[in-house]
């Protein structure tokens, strides 16, 4: 008796310390990153930084796109997910996914950009035009840049024909007379305008600050290691920041900071965003 009481004791206790151990590794993904190779180069440094600072084990889930990593955050194989605005709206509806901090991002806005020459004077101009947009359901390229118009009066899909095209082509089509205008943000007017020396581009109408990338965690993540990820940020900003911003691919980052304080109504103008393109539910990313 004695011996099956210590043998169940032993067990309970080896079941705690695993619990345990899994609690300090948190495991993270980043939806704008594809694979493991990529995940350890552009993030290496950042999390190095963190597990120092917080005293937890980052554990990299590769994923290669927004999609897997929502099925993945659905199947329990991932904690923590660093996505963009709009693809959060979709994890806090499918999964009640929660925000944790924002990596805030400078000069974060959208614009509607035409060849400075163009006749188009104001968003009025492009009715009955053409209208390219990045990938589909990105706030900055297409959310954005839609409501943007929407604020001009002009409806979706209804009073211009929205396109999708890669970045160069679409540029390449303005200048052909092709489409009026193209939808951006501010990182790819200067991109465009390195490629294109030769041309002249007008930005037509600004956004304000966009909402900001977020991590996000799963809802099945404990409420203590939730705040122990949100106030290593909160104390370690310039630390964090500094080994994120270390690696050129997260250079957008540089001159930004990282928010604690966020709340899921903070999202809400994304949502205004999805239902200016006809989406009420928000269950699923636009274009797939």
């Amino acid at each position: 008796m004695k011996h099956l009481l210590a043998s169940g004791l032993l067990a309970i206790g080896l079941a705690a310390a695993t619990q345990s151990a899994a609690q300090d590794t948190i495991r993270f993904a980043v939806t704008d990153i594809d694979g493991m190779e990529a995940l350890q180069r552009e993030m290496g440094p950042f999390k190095d930084a963190f597990e120092a600072a917080s005293g937890l084990k980052v554990e990299f889930f590769p994923v290669s796109g927004r999609t897997v990593a929502v099925e993945a955050m659905a199947a329990d194989q991932v904690d923590f997910v660093l996505t963009g605005p709009a693809e959060y709206v979709v994890f806090n509806a499918r999964l009640d996914a929660q925000p944790v901090v924002t990596w805030v991002r400078p000069d974060y806005y959208s614009t509607v950009v035409v060849l400075d020459e163009s006749p188009v004077k104001s968003p009025a101009d492009l009715k009955g035009q053409k209208i390219s947009f990045g990938e589909i359901g990105s706030t900055s390229q297409h959310l954005g840049p839609v409501d943007l118009l929407a604020q001009a009066g002009l409806t979706y899909a209804v009073d211009y024909e929205p396109v999708f095209l890669n970045r160069n082509v679409a540029v390449e089509a303005l200048i052909s007379g092709d489409i009026a205008g193209i939808g951006l943000n501010r990182t790819h007017i200067d991109s465009i305008t390195e490629k294109f020396p030769d041309q002249k581009f007008r930005v037509l109408v600004k956004g304000p600050q966009l909402p900001d990338d977020i991590l996000l965690a799963s809802a099945t993540v404990s409420p203590e290691v939730v705040e122990t990820v949100r106030k290593t940020f909160a104390d370690n900003n310039e630390a964090i920041l500094a080994a994120l911003t270390s690696t050129e691919e997260n250079a957008k980052y540089i001159g930004g900071k990282f928010n604690a304080s966020v709340t899921n109504a903070d999202y809400d103008v994304v949502r205004k965003m999805f239902e200016n393109i006809g989406i009420t539910e928000f269950t699923e990313f636009v274009g797939e």
